[in-house]
Order: structure tokens, then sequence, then C-alpha cells
């Protein structure tokens, strides 16, 4: 049975073949020890607009090098390859090379232009990709593309995620049907902060069967992941390969475009899936038995509104103390504190959900025993209002457990 939410289907198993005219599927390269599937293939039977979202670190991997400079001279593509195992960051010129073979080849089994395949690598970073492995996974892949396979795909891009992470949602518009469909993958290593192109890892493709153009594609894009992958923190480390590309193959007839009521329910669609994606890479988070949301409102500022937000939703003592269960609240005044957003104490606010905690920058007097009991909740939300003026933000985090620190010190895809 599908969910329904206003206007929209939640599509049944949705994910990024969901969107009619897009092929997917997931295959074993060999690039992982535990012979897990570890390269996935995303192919459109039509010429694609795209527009591409991509990690600020200066370290950035030779994929997304290379994706950046397609965004810059393609108009369109019809493909993309993800491989999982190794990240192909920190890899210098023969790494940049790679990615650049791994295109080509993969355009010579599809039959389309090298200039049309985008690529993304998650793992381990500082070793090269086994060109041979990589080849024959993309073999394999296209002898198995399928408008059933993104599931297949969704799995293939795993390394330490516990489960894939799929969506797609469906609107009308002018009586026909159109698709948003998206995969994502992300546990550790996520502090993510994206700009658009060309103006451990989290990796997102999202697809869809409308037509719209590029420049309004990119600003839809950057909006979209500006209010989702950029609002979560699992460990406050930004990674080196974060990708978001979203491919759109006009499938549907229904074309979307600037300042139409269209552009409008597209928009809200794509931030479901963005949203939705976003969010399940902090359930899914290395170790984390928590979500927390930090919701900040009153600030003078959106700038202070996001800083107070995020010392809070980054610091180890706050999330090792939501862990624990223990409503610790000493300590999510001292980020706000030390956050470098503008606010008197004396107006400061805190609620755990709906129990008071702080007013006017005092203990509000509620029973330890009764925070405690949010502490507990699976999902609960940190409030603070700084009494200053009526800019807010909301960053998403988990909290940080014994787990967490096994896993990235064994940590070997």
């Amino acid at each position: 049975m599908q969910e329904k939410n206003n206007s929209f289907d939640f599509v049944d198993n949705g994910g990024v073949t969901s969107p009619a005219g897009f092929l997917a599927s997931g295959a074993v390269a060999g690039l992982k020890q535990s012979g897990n599937p570890d390269m996935a293939l995303l192919y459109s039977e039509k010429d694609c607009s795209f527009a591409g979202t991509f990690t600020s670190n200066l370290f950035c991997a030779a994929p997304v090098r290379y994706c950046r400079e397609i965004c810059e001279k393609s108009k369109t593509v019809r493909a993309m390859v993800i491989n999982s195992g190794v990240a192909n960051a920190c890899t210098g010129l023969e790494g940049y090379n790679n990615s650049r073979k791994t295109a080509e080849e993969a355009a010579k089994i599809l039959n389309v232009e090298a200039c049309q395949v985008l690529v993304a690598s998650t793992g381990h970073i500082g070793d090269q990709l086994p060109m041979d492995k990589i080849v024959n996974g993309i073999r394999l892949g296209a002898e198995t593309l399928s408008s059933q396979g993104g599931a297949a795909a969704a799995r293939a891009i795993m390394t330490t995620d516990t489960c894939p992470k799929e969506l797609a949602v469906s609107f009308t518009l002018n009586g026909k049907k159109v698709t948003i469909g998206g995969m994502c993958k992300g546990a550790g290593m996520i502090s993510p902060k994206m700009i658009a192109a060309p103006h451990a890892t989290m990796i997102c493709c999202v697809t869809t069967d409308a037509k719209i153009d590029n420049a309004l594609l990119s600003t839809l894009l950057a909006s979209s992941v500006e209010n989702s992958f950029n609002r979560i923190t699992v460990d406050n480390d930004m990674s080196t390969n974060d990708t978001v590309i979203v491919f759109a193959n006009g499938c549907s007839d229904v074309e979307i475009k600037k300042d139409s009521a269209g552009e409008k329910i597209f928009a809200e669609a794509l931030n479901m899936v963005t949203g939705h994606l976003a969010r399940a890479i902090v359930y899914d988070g290395e170790g984390v038995t928590k979500f927390i949301s930090v919701e900040v409102s009153g600030a003078g500022s959106d700038s202070d509104a996001e800083k107070c937000a995020r010392a809070i939703a980054n610091s180890p003592l706050c999330k090792t103390a939501w862990f624990g269960g223990d409503p610790n609240w000493g300590r999510i005044l001292a980020a706000a504190g030390y956050s470098g957003a503008k606010f008197d104490p004396e107006n400061f606010t805190l609620f755990f959900d709906e129990i008071p905690v702080i007013k006017g920058g005092l203990p509000a007097g509620t029973e330890e025993s009764k925070m405690a009991e949010v502490m507990k909740r699976r999902e609960f939300a940190v409030k603070v209002d700084l009494g200053e003026g009526q800019s807010s933000a909301t960053v998403w985090t988990g909290d940080f457990t014994y787990d967490y620190v096994k896993i990235n010190a064994d940590y070997r895809t």
C-alpha cells in the first residue's frame, strides 16, 4: 500500500529506477575483501539534464574533480558508475586518469559519449583503483541493467552502512505522473558542506523523469542539498568524496519551468527525497543508537542559528551524554556559549522535546528523572531559543557510542 502525503505518493520499494527510462544494477567487482557487491551502474535510456554538488574539502577525491569538469563542459549525461571499497582519494594524477578511464570504459560498453558518464568512489583513502576489476565490474553491471535494479545498486554502494537507503516519490502535474527517485550511502565521516558545480563519505544519486533544464535543476538541487545533506552530522568529519548528482531524462513528457507552479511542486518533492535520505544517513550512522534534532530558534541571524546548532550537534560531550541517557544540559549550554553565536545568556531557553530544561538562562525546575525519560527515546529534539531575533536552524545528528570507536578503529573496507 502506498503512503500518501498531500498530493505526493511514496512509491513502494522506490529508488533510482522508479522514474521512467532509468536502469540500474549492482555487481561484485572484487574491490571489497568481504566479497559483497561493490559496483553500481546507473543508466538512462535518454539524454539527461543534470546537476551536481560536491564536497568543499580541499583534498577532494579524483572522481569529484572529474565530475566537476563534466558539470562544466557537458550539456547532457547518460550514466554513472559508482564503486565502493576504494575511495580514489589522495591518488594524484594516476587517480584522476583512472576516473577518466572508468568513464571512458563505461562509455564504450554502454555506447554513449565519455563526457556523458559520471563517476563516484567510496571506501579507503589512498589506494589506486584496480582498473582490471573496475572494467570487469562495469561489464558485469551492464549485462544486468534493469528497471528493477535500483535496490541492487543501492546495496552495491554501501561501505559501513548497515542497510541500503533509497526512496521514490511521485506526483501528478497537468494530468501526467512525474517521479523522483533517489539512493544514497553514508554512515560515518559525515559532516557534508557541499557546493554546486560549476558555480565514508556520502554519495547520492537522484533521478527524475521530468524535463527540466540544467540551470534550474542546479538551482533547485543546491537549495535542496543545503536544507538536507548539509544539515546532517554524524562525527563532524567532512569527506573527500561527498557527491550528489541529479539526473532528469524527460521521459514523463512533463516540463518543469522556472517560476511556475510545477517548479514549486517539483522542489517540494525533491526536498522530500533528499530530506528522507539525509535523515536515513544519520539513523544509520556508525554506532548511532539515537537520532537527535538540534533546533535553534530566536537567533539574531541565520549564521548565528547555524553556528549554535552545529556546535551542540557536534559536541562529543553532548553526544556521549545522549548515548548514556544523561540529561546533562550544562554541556549544551557550554557548546552554545562557545559556538560564536551572539546572544544574552539571560534570554536562553532550552527544551528536551516538550520538557522545559532552562528558562531565562536558569534551571526551569524540572525533575532530572523527567528529563532522563526523554533521553531514553530513540528520537528526540534539543530545542534552543536564543531570544535575539527571528532566525532559526536545524541540524540532525546522532549519539557517540562504543561501537563508533570500534568501527573506526578497525575500519578497512
